[in-house]
């Protein structure tokens, strides 16, 4: 039987470095999770107004507890530092429950990236919030980030169920894996990044390419639609984007919900010689919430303004996207990113990266690169 080789040595992190927020935990959880490298952090989110974890930090490692049968020192809600040893991962269905608008994309940005590796069908079932301020909605994961991993897997679908809103929450998504690289088929973790770099492309995102068309989605809370907010939204994003003269599909959408709210999301679609990328996709995206004070007019051209910034940058990453991506072309040393800007997220994800990977990253201007280490 082949097992997963891991490593003794604590990785030590501050949770204080640059901005002090909780990515940096959630990055260590994935890192941690995939190559067996226990870590522990102190000065967790010190430079927030309330430090220590969060809900979807509780939620993500009690996931992961059942996910790969991890253990960690005693956590609780504001708690400032721990310690997190993993286990092995395992297939299987997951349910996870973060409670009212917790969200659910920062919690799989702890989860996705160790059950790519699987050694079989993941299936995990979340409710929380699907949207928020300083978070990438459940939709920019699906029709943005997502297209970028498709490359590591045989098969990832992520539905939405039901849109949940702040506070109440509530939303429901169900996110499928069919790994393609089975971790657990590995005599060590060397082994596996070897196979995983011999048998998929790096991820070069340097040229913008030709700008096709324009896609997104307004969601909104039914309460709404007697105002026809979606709509008004949609309308003044389309006004706004009309100069690129492409196709803008942006389809409007009312649920009933817990709480009123909703947002935009928009993402342009780029190609190379009249085709898209499979592997290496072009695709910049943006989003405005849907909040009190603010018009529908308002909130659909603070989109598509944020949209034409990418844009009219030639980049072929927009800043979300960016900090998010470091993890998985981590694998993949010899992958170049040019990025719109290179955020403090972005920055912490590195610092975070390095202490597991065997990786470096070099940034010149905008351009990022993952060097291997010598």
């Amino acid at each position: 039987m082949k097992l997963l080789f891991f490593s003794l040595k604590m990785i030590k992190l501050d949770g204080s470095y640059l901005e002090g927020g909780g990515a940096l935990i959630r990055v260590a959880l994935a890192l941690s999770t995939l190559t067996g490298k226990p870590f522990e952090v102190e000065k967790i989110r010190s430079g927030r107004p309330q430090a220590g974890l969060k809900a979807q930090h509780l939620s993500a490692i009690k996931a992961l507890k059942e996910i790969c049968g991890a253990k960690t020192s005693d956590i609780e809600l504001g708690t400032e530092r721990f310690w997190y040893h993993p286990g092995k991962i395992k297939r299987g269905v997951y349910e996870v429950d973060i409670g009212t608008a917790g969200s659910i994309s920062l919690f799989l940005q702890a989860i996705i990236f160790p059950c790519l590796f699987a050694p079989g069908k993941v299936t995990i079932k979340v409710k929380g919030g699907t949207c928020g301020k300083w978070q990438a909605s459940v939709d920019y994961l699906q029709n943005v980030l997502l297209p970028h991993l498709r490359k590591f897997v045989e098969k990832i679908e992520l539905k939405i169920i039901k849109r949940g809103y702040f506070p109440k929450g509530q939303g429901e998504i169900i996110l499928e894996i069919n790994p393609r690289f089975k971790i657990s088929g590995y005599e060590s973790f060397s082994q596996f990044s070897e196979d995983l770099i011999f048998k998929t492309a790096k991820t070069t995102l340097v040229e913008q390419g030709k700008l096709e068309q324009i896609r997104g989605n307004v969601n909104a809370s039914l309460d709404l639609q007697d105002k026809e907010v979606a709509e008004r939204i949609k309308k003044s994003a389309e006004n706004c984007l009309r100069n690129y003269s492409v196709p803008i599909n942006i389809r409007t959408e009312y649920q009933n919900t817990f709480s009123t709210g909703g947002e935009i999301v928009l993402w342009a679609l780029f190609s190379k010689d009249g085709k898209m990328n499979f592997d290496n996709p072009v695709i910049l995206g943006s989003d405005a919430l849907i909040e009190k004070g603010k018009s529908s007019e308002e909130i659909g051209r603070e989109a598509a303004e944020r949209l034409k910034k990418e844009i009219d940058s030639k980049t072929a990453v927009d800043k979300n996207l960016a900090d998010q991506l470091i993890l998985f072309v981590a694998l993949l040393p010899g992958s170049e990113l040019n990025v719109m800007e290179i955020t403090k997220h972005t920055q912490t994800n590195i610092y975070v990266t390095e202490k597991f990977l065997e990786v470096g990253f070099k940034i010149k201007g905008n351009i990022i690169s993952v060097l291997e280490k010598e």
